[in-house]
């Protein structure tokens, strides 16, 4: 099974997030922002954490516009996998692969702890190896963190089950205390902790490493 994971300028999650993935047992393409294509027989693109661009002007849009974001919406389209973490995230909802917003933190201020999550879907790709219900501890490290959706677009990812993670105790202000968010083909997974950082027991636990298993999981019954 093969990986992708883009870097950005002020990425800097990049390499942890390809080591998880080579963890799990992904072969793993590295791929700069200015590429326009992925690498051929790629499974899944991963959109690590940083700053990208600085965060300047809003949060993940620059990055979205840049040459390889063609190429991850194509992938996505196509129903390819896509994991988006931290600024990640903001980038693939700036994509347009989800709905939604990441705005500033409801306390202003830049949040770097380690968090409890529930598990609120266990029925994706990205979360398979979980228990619906789990209790699991990630990492978060994020000024705008804050998910934000119109009313009738939460009802619908109640309705359709693609919240795959919540805050137990919310950090940010996050509407329902949404940490995770699949998309609606379940394709697409966006969330704000980071399981890369999660998944040896020497340095941060393993509590991540069921993100990637579940990949590598879903990889092999396709």
């Amino acid at each position: 099974m093969k990986a992708a994971v883009i870097t950005f300028p002020g990425s800097n999650c990049d390499r942890d997030l390809a080591v998880a993935f080579e963890h799990a047992g992904f072969d793993v393409a590295r791929v700069w922002h200015k590429d326009t294509d992925l690498p051929a027989g790629v499974d899944v693109v991963g959109v690590p954490g940083g700053f990208s661009f600085g965060d300047y002007l809003r949060c993940g849009a620059i990055a979205a516009q840049s040459p390889i974001a063609g190429a991850v919406r194509a992938h996505a389209a196509k129903g390819g996998y896509v994991l988006g973490i931290c600024n990640g995230f903001q980038v693939i909802t700036e994509m347009g692969l989800l709905p939604g917003a990441l705005m500033r933190n409801a306390g202003l201020k830049f949040i770097c702890k380690s968090v409890d999550l529930v598990v609120a879907s266990a029925a994706s790709p990205f979360t398979s190896a979980y228990a619906a219900g789990q209790t699991i501890s990630l990492p978060i490290a994020h000024h705008d963190g804050n998910y934000t959706i119109d009313a009738d677009g939460l009802a619908r990812l109640h309705g359709e089950d693609r919240i795959a993670l919540r805050y137990r105790s919310n950090p940010n202000g996050s509407m329902g205390d949404i940490a995770g968010v699949l998309s609606e083909n379940r394709r697409v997974l966006g969330m704000m902790p980071h399981p890369e950082r999660a998944v040896d027991a020497r340095v941060g636990g393993t509590d991540g490493a069921g993100v990637f298993a579940s990949i590598l999981g879903e990889m092999a019954l396709v």
